[in-house]
């Protein structure tokens, strides 16, 4: 291989030399230099045309209004904190499904007996599901390779968790009605889930969520497995369709418990 010149008109070494460039990259480790490949670029009335697949990763919890896909993203490296104002049916399809991506489910729970059934189906909690009492779930190292869902099903009034929100750790309070420490809850959440709820409710909620008229008029009417989800000023209805699989260990969508 010959040496080439470069502008200033000084020799170049080549790449196969013992001083060439490309032979000190691979003695300090960068690896081996790969083929060369041209340049791909588009003008700017094609960049229109570009698109990415964003918010396709996370657990499917429904259809939307359009009958597409509703999907929420669980595993983030931020603290991630959910309240779900509705009926155990729901809390226990989310958990499922999350277990399905590969997260790791911790059930603090008053009513264990509830949640039996779905730890018997997933191999005796050794499969991504665990159920703790009250005040008792241990820190679970969650990481992003191992990322934990820490599911809060403490009856009206839960007791602040000894686990809380933290990078590749979500937590989803379950409240079966709108109680005293709902406010807290709702200011720390990042996401709320409402299910049917009587039309007192349904005005407290919405003086809190700044919901319009037409959502605080629909939460009384909405039929079973029906969702209405609000994150900031952002608000999607969501239907959450159980599979076969589900419908055989929890049953067809209910609100009530």
């Amino acid at each position: 291989m010959t040496a080439t010149t470069t502008r200033t008109g000084a020799p170049e070494p080549s790449p196969g030399t013992p001083d060439s460039p490309g032979r000190r990259l691979l003695r300090a480790g960068f690896g081996l230099i790969g083929p060369r490949h041209a340049r791909h670029s588009v003008s700017l009335e094609q960049l229109g045309a570009l698109a990415l697949p964003i918010g396709d990763d996370g657990v499917v919890i429904g259809v939307d209004a359009e009958g597409r896909p509703a999907v929420l993203g669980l595993n983030r490296p931020t603290p991630y904190d959910v309240v779900l104002i509705g009926g155990l049916w729901t809390a226990q399809v989310l958990a499922l499904r999350a277990a399905a991506t590969g997260a790791r489910v911790a059930v603090e729970t008053g009513r264990p007996q509830a949640w039996a059934q779905m730890v018997h189906a997933m191999g005796g909690g050794q499969n991504g599901l665990a159920v703790y009492e009250v005040g008792r779930v241990p820190p679970q190292g969650a990481s992003a390779g191992t990322p934990v869902l820490v599911v809060r099903d403490c009856g009206m009034r839960p007791p602040r968790g000894r686990v809380a929100s933290g990078p590749w750790q979500a937590v989803l309070t379950l409240l079966p009605y709108l109680s005293p420490v709902a406010p807290r809850l709702l200011r720390q959440a990042r996401l709320v889930g409402v299910q049917r709820i009587s039309p007192d409710e349904s005005a407290e909620l919405g003086r809190a969520l700044a919901l319009p008229r037409a959502d605080v008029d629909a939460l009384p009417t909405l039929a079973d497995g029906f969702t209405l989800w609000c994150a900031d000023r952002d608000r999607q209805y969501v239907m959450t369709q159980p599979t076969d699989a589900e419908i055989g260990l929890l049953g067809t969508p209910r609100r009530m418990d």
